[in-house]
């Protein structure tokens, strides 16, 4: 009998992406932030990270690798190599479109598809499916994710700040009064 239940996995692995995403998060904003001179946490921002791995990658990643395991098993080279060619047409660009997507769509973006259509993934697959055991592949998944959801913060950050802050701003006396002028950032 397995002692985890397929209920007691997906719980576990729901609050390991809630909490892996929520850190990526804040890792991400402790390191870039400082580097402007703003050294708050946007904790609205955690939460919508968060509950983007919570709500999604949490349940699909752990599908979509126990199924890619059943449709390929094992690690010869030529199952590996369909894993991850599947993982890069397939699973890449459904976890990457949710991110960006449904960030978007949590932050009331006028156009929820524009982050997504400037950004790509880099692979890590390979290494996953030709030398992790299949029994610890959604962590090491969960891991790897880690790191790049705190690049895909920084990545959204940066883009967030360039739009809202002005690239310049001085004060210019009028008659006695003295007006802000400044250049957006592009």
């Amino acid at each position: 009998m397995n002692p985890y239940p397929l209920k007691r996995l997906i719980d576990l692995n729901m609050a390991g992406y809630t909490t892996l995403f929520a850190s990526a998060d804040l890792i991400q904003q402790s390191m870039f932030r400082r580097k402007r001179g703003n050294e708050l946490i946007d904790w609205s921002q955690t939460a919508r990270v968060a509950l983007v791995g919570f709500c999604f990658h949490a349940n699909f990643n752990y599908h979509w690798l126990k199924g890619l395991e059943r449709m390929l098993p094992g690690g010869e080279f030529r199952r590996v190599s369909g894993k991850v060619v599947l993982d890069q047409l397939v699973g890449a660009p459904a976890t990457i479109s949710v991110f960006f997507i449904g960030l978007s769509v949590l932050e009331n973006k006028e156009d929820p598809l524009e982050d997504w259509k400037e950004k790509f993934w880099t692979s890590y697959k390979a290494l996953n499916f030709s030398l992790v055991p299949p029994v610890v592949r959604t962590v090491f998944v969960g891991g790897a994710s880690l790191v790049w959801t705190v690049f895909l913060c920084h990545l959204r950050q940066q883009k967030d700040y360039k739009h809202r802050e002005p690239r310049f701003q001085s004060r210019v006396p009028t008659e006695g009064r003295e007006m802000d002028l400044y250049s957006p950032g592009s």
